[in-house]
């Protein structure tokens, strides 16, 4: 009986590369792919998938821009394998609101002048939304401190700062918090 052939890509002459199945969920849907083991994930949302809200900056992990959701936690991915993601869930800046209904941080950045080119923006929605469920953000340093994984050459990033404490404003507000 014949096994049935494995998928895989050529790599060089006479290399095959098998590839590996993957699943996960992304931006609420299942997404099930073949896909080479070495394919970063910044690679499989903007190629595979069409999701090219994830930017592709430095490729080493350094200016943010590819920040997206991974499993509740913002993630460079642009240093995660595809294959790495298998069974995770994935958000990425397409998931975030809608052109006639935007995220809050969305509408802030609006507000506060806090876009320009908007390359960086998708980082830093992913890296200010992690970091809004995770810190209590009090002080513009803390505020500072988030974002200095996130390259912005357009704003001087005080806009974001501004929208970024209006958020924890509305945050606080909303659950009670005391400033």
């Amino acid at each position: 009986m014949n096994k049935p052939a494995t998928p895989s890509v050529q790599d060089s002459p006479g290399q095959e590369i098998p590839l590996e199945s993957v699943w996960m969920i992304v931006n609420g849907q299942v997404v099930q792919e073949q896909v080479e083991p070495r394919l970063l994930l910044s690679d499989f949302l903007r190629h595979q998938l069409g999701l090219t809200g994830t930017h592709v900056g430095c490729e080493h992990g350094v200016c943010g821009a590819c920040t997206i959701m991974v499993d509740g936690d913002s993630v460079r991915s642009c240093l995660m394998l595809t294959v790495r993601a298998h069974g995770m869930q994935i958000s990425t800046v397409e998931s975030m609101g809608r052109i006639d209904a935007l995220h809050p941080l969305q509408e802030a950045l609006r507000e506060h002048h806090g876009l320009q080119c908007g390359f960086c923006t998708p980082g830093i929605l992913a890296t200010c939304v992690d970091a809004l469920q995770k810190y209590p953000l009090r002080t513009e340093a803390e505020i500072r401190a988030v974002l200095s994984g996130n390259l912005c050459r357009c704003t001087g990033y005080q806009g974001i700062v501004e929208a970024l404490q209006a958020c924890v404003a509305l945050r606080d507000c909303s659950t009670g918090v005391k400033p």
